[in-house]
């Protein structure tokens, strides 16, 4: 019987993709903010029904400071990751921006031996090897030089590969820090809370940098509605599938997003990424996987 974290994590991994090919085409005609707000906007509806229906009947458990702290720290990182890759989809085609995002758990992986002398085993640091040599290929540039491992997209990707990942680890923690047995009803909440707080956080943003395109998000509200179901509705997967089992074992299986995002980007978008963007690409996942196997 397939087990229920692996269920969710497939139903994240597959809107996943098809709601960020959506920003990337919305992106054509509003900012990369105005993207990020509609992810959000259209989607609180939705993650406040879905809360209610989970919580008819029950008490709602008291949340303590950890998840406070925890769910808007993580909305914030969010955010930041979203509006980076929206605008790196801007500079790179859709399946090598998506490929940037593949660094998160090797960047998760660095982090944890500078910053808490977490011990890497000989297979992590051929991993990490292996996912570096993936990142340069794919940033170089169409002459062949490595200049473009310092491009702004390398930037745009490689901090929001921190973003997200910092996001995946707080927003476990949020849901683990509330005293409820439902793991189910721990990421709803947790989901709904932070929905909230980016929906402001977004809001003001637009705001505050070009308050005209909210009339512009709205005239384009077909889109913004699909982008704000699918995207609530792959968070619910990721959500869940965080609260009931370890964030590594949820990004490894995750990764079939990385193939859904090739398929999408050859077939929809059709574009086509160079034969060293492919290469690149592929030694990048097969880095990924290589370190989460090194656990």
């Amino acid at each position: 019987m397939l087990e229920p974290w692996i269920a969710w994590t497939l139903l994240a991994a597959v809107l996943q993709s098809v709601r960020t090919a959506a920003q990337k085409q919305l992106n054509t005609d509003i900012s990369a903010e105005g993207a990020t707000l509609v992810r959000y906007l259209f989607g609180l509806p939705f993650a406040l029904l879905y809360l209610a229906v989970l919580t008819r009947g029950i008490e709602m458990p008291r949340v303590g400071l950890v998840f406070v702290l925890a769910v808007i720290s993580a909305g914030f990182l969010q955010i930041l990751a979203t509006v980076l890759l929206v605008r790196l989809f801007k500079l790179r085609n859709f399946a090598v921006g998506s490929t940037y995002v593949r660094a998160e758990i090797l960047v998760t992986a660095i982090l944890g031996v500078v910053l808490f002398s977490d011990w890497v085993s000989p297979l992590g640091w051929l991993a990490i090897l292996v996912c570096a040599t993936g990142l340069l290929l794919v940033n170089l540039t169409g002459s062949g030089r490595w200049g473009g491992l310092f491009s702004q997209s390398a930037a745009y990707g490689l901090t929001a590969s921190i973003a997200f990942s910092l996001t995946s680890l707080l927003i476990r923690e949020a849901s683990l820090s509330i005293n409820i047995d439902s793991a189910v009803i721990a990421a709803a909440m947790t989901l709904a809370a932070m929905v909230c707080i980016q929906t402001v956080m977004s809001l003001l943003l637009v705001v505050v940098r070009n308050s005209s395109e909210l009339g512009l998000i709205m005239q384009h509200w077909k889109p913004s509605l699909f982008i704000g179901v699918t995207g609530i509705i792959g968070s619910i997967g990721w959500f869940t599938a965080f609260t009931l089992e370890r964030a590594a074992y949820v990004k490894t299986l995750g990764q079939v997003e990385f193939f859904i995002s090739v398929l999408i980007s050859y077939y929809f978008f059709k574009e086509r990424p160079s034969r060293r963007e492919w290469i690149g690409m592929l030694l990048l996942v097969l880095g990924v996987i290589l370190l989460l196997a090194s656990d």
